[in-house]
């Protein structure tokens, strides 16, 4: 039986922590949290042992998720991979670009895996779709969420947009060849809320939308092919699709068997560990999706510098 722990038990890291021991086959060892407050909540309610460190929970588990603040993401995931264990660290993969080439050496050279938490690839919209994303020229994304005073150690860049930038380098399959962005801090003294646009190898185009201070919640997603489009809410896990056949628009008929993408991210994890397999997000994926990040966040400077100017 595969033994797990997790580092990090604030809103995320509970959430892991219940999925984790519901799924069968699976034997949730406990969890390290330096809040008495929260660690005595997470103890009563799911029962489980509280470690005092990362290394006494590596010493008694096969494999961990650290859903601490980014800012430690490189610090717990290093002492894990050195003790032998396998990790799933939540997005971002870590802060800067040189902390997860790091994680990604270290886990080759101890033969270990790293899944990155880029929940919206396990989200059955986005599976189910993926099959028919041919010829895309167009992409958009629109990822609003309300305030919350969480994952304020980075940006909306790398809170929320960093889904979308992995989406485009995951289901369009080409490198980005311009990168056009404006950004604002609005609650915050980082960047709460932007637009990006980015054209790829091929020509195409993504234009993404990214805000942590909407009034609603929205995560909706657009696919424009020469001879499709493709709709997916994947806060609703709903496919809307069309495709033009003999100078007609029929719908295209994509079936969604619903399921909480967490519990699909995690149990895909157990599956890699078990079987050695690479995840469907690794540890290359993750560093991808912040370099992409770190490329907007450069264009934005640029235009606050201008628009100072």
């Amino acid at each position: 039986m595969t033994r797990i722990g997790v580092v990090g038990t604030g809103y995320l890291g509970r959430l892991h922590a219940r999925i984790l021991t519901e799924i069968p086959g699976l034997e949730m060892a406990g969890f390290v949290e330096p809040n008495d407050d929260i660690a005595n909540e997470v103890s009563s309610s799911l029962n489980l042992k509280r470690f005092a460190t990362v290394e006494e929970l590596s010493a008694a588990v096969d494999c961990a998720v650290v859903a601490t603040p980014t800012t430690s993401h490189f610090e717990v995931a290093s002492k894990l991979l050195e003790a032998g264990c396998d990790v799933m660290i939540e997005k971002p993969i870590t802060a800067t670009l040189e902390e997860a080439q790091k994680l990604i050496d270290l886990a080759r050279s101890r033969g270990r895996l790293i899944q990155v938490g880029h929940v919206e690839r396990y989200n059955p919209a986005i599976a189910a779709v993926a099959e028919h994303l041919h010829g895309i020229r167009y992409f958009e994304a629109e990822r609003l969420g309300v305030f919350v005073a969480r994952s304020l150690d980075v940006d909306v860049l790398l809170d929320l947009m960093i889904h979308d930038l992995n989406l485009v380098l995951s289901l369009l399959h080409q490198s980005v060849t311009d990168v056009r962005a404006v950004g604002v801090p609005v609650l915050t003294d980082k960047v709460d809320i932007t637009n990006v646009r980015l054209e790829l190898a091929n020509g195409a185009v993504a234009n993404l939308t990214a805000s942590r201070v909407s009034q609603e919640r929205v995560r909706k997603i657009r696919f424009f092919g020469s001879d499709s489009y493709i709709s997916v809410d994947t806060k609703e896990q709903e496919v809307k699709g069309y495709r033009l056949v003999d100078r007609s628009i029929q719908p295209l008929d994509i079936a969604v068997e619903k399921k909480e993408p967490l519990r699909a991210e995690l149990e895909a994890f157990v599956a890699c560990v078990q079987s050695r397999e690479q995840p469907l997000v690794a540890g290359q994926d993750g560093l991808e999706a912040v370099a992409l990040a770190k490329r907007v966040a450069a264009a934005i400077d640029e235009s606050l510098q201008r628009f100072h100017v």
